[in-house]
This record gives C-alpha cells, structure tokens and sequence, in this order.
C-alpha cells in the first residue's frame, strides 16, 4: 500500500513566456544532487523520508515511513489528517533553475461509502511568495491501489531562483473525512511498505 502526496515544488512565476526545457537542454547529471532534506510534520518526523535521484537528475523521488491517515472505531480524530513540511536542497549550477514539472502519486486508498480522502501539495521556493498546488480526491466507497500523474501549468510554475540554490519547500497533508465510525484509510504502498512521491524536473537557463 503506497500513498504519495508528493511533493512537488515549483516557483510560480506568472507570465513565463519561455518554454521548459527538455532533459537534454538541462545542466550535466553530475552537477546536480540533493545536499539535504529537512522534514517536520505527523506524517514524517525525524529519520522517516528517504530520496532517490535518476541518473540524469530528471526524477526525484521522496519516499515515506509512516504518512497515513485513517478513521474507524478506536482510531482517535487526530489520525484522520497527518501533514508534511520538507524543505529539499538541491544542489545545481549557476546559470540554470529548475521547477516541478509533474507529480506521480502511487498508492493505495480504502474508503467506505459515505468516507472521501484528499491528498494535497503545495509548492514554494524560500523568499519567494508564490506558489502552486495540486491535489487528489478520492470519493468512497474505493479499494485499490493508485497511480496518478497530476501535470503542473507550465504557464504557471514556479522557478528556483537564479545564482543561489532555491530550498524548495513541499507543504502536504493526506486526510480521511465523513463517517468517522466506519474504517478508512489513505496509506503507504503494499509492496515496498512506502509513500512515494514522484518529482520530474524541468530544467531552463537564467
């Protein structure tokens, strides 16, 4: 059972009139690489989110412990909603930024009728205020493991910032709302046992 929130941020940057890069256009593999990661958050204390980055530093990906949320006899109310703040920094070339182009969330939801489940992400750089955000509903009764691609408005991202290394900041929460009495869960990944989040990054010059 695997639930990613993912995390993706991106610096809105309102009227970009450039396109993203593609991979090929983005700066050399060996350049870039996450110095560290920072979480707080009930979804992910201290020592619980690990990452991977691909070999042509395209995709990353956060992987989670213990972010669930659930409901049902017994289960106290502060289980239905569990929260994460990362702050991820990448380490990148002067002369290039890069922003999230798209999320993967893979998971696995079980609601009972009349029970829905939202997983939620917003997307910031440190010292900049704009922002973006996505979500995923999910609307019981639903049984089954998930995959989703949520594509972030290109006409929208939000981009590091040039000359410095941008911290990138995901603020997300998974929580279960409606009938508090039955079971329900919005949880971690059956086959590995962890949340995964999914970043594909897009690249550009300053």
């Amino acid at each position: 059972m695997k639930f990613s929130a993912t995390v993706i941020a991106t610096s809105l940057l309102a009227l970009v009139a450039a396109a993203p890069t593609t991979k090929a256009d983005g700066p050399d593999p060996k350049t870039v690489w996450v110095q560290s990661i920072a979480t707080g958050g009930t979804g992910c204390p201290a020592g619980s989110v690990a990452q991977q980055i691909s070999s042509d530093r395209s995709t990353f990906t956060l992987i989670f412990d213990q972010y669930v949320a659930s409901v049902g006899p017994g289960v106290p109310a502060t289980e239905s909603r569990k929260n994460c703040q990362l702050n991820v920094h990448l380490r990148y070339p002067a002369g290039w930024q890069y922003s999230i182009f798209s999320a993967t969330y893979r998971g696995y939801a079980s609601l009972q009728r009349n029970q829905q489940g939202l997983q939620k992400s917003t997307y910031y750089f440190s010292g900049d205020s704009r922002q973006t955000s996505t979500q995923t509903p999910f609307i019981g009764p639903f049984n089954s493991d998930y995959s989703l691609t949520d594509n972030v408005d290109q006409t929208s991202n939000v981009w590091s910032p040039c000359g410095v290394d941008g911290m990138l900041n995901i603020n997300s929460q998974v929580r279960v709302t409606g009938d508090m009495n039955k079971p329900g869960l919005l949880t971690t990944d059956s086959i590995d046992g962890k949340f995964t989040q999914i970043l594909s990054l897009s690249w550009r010059r300053c």
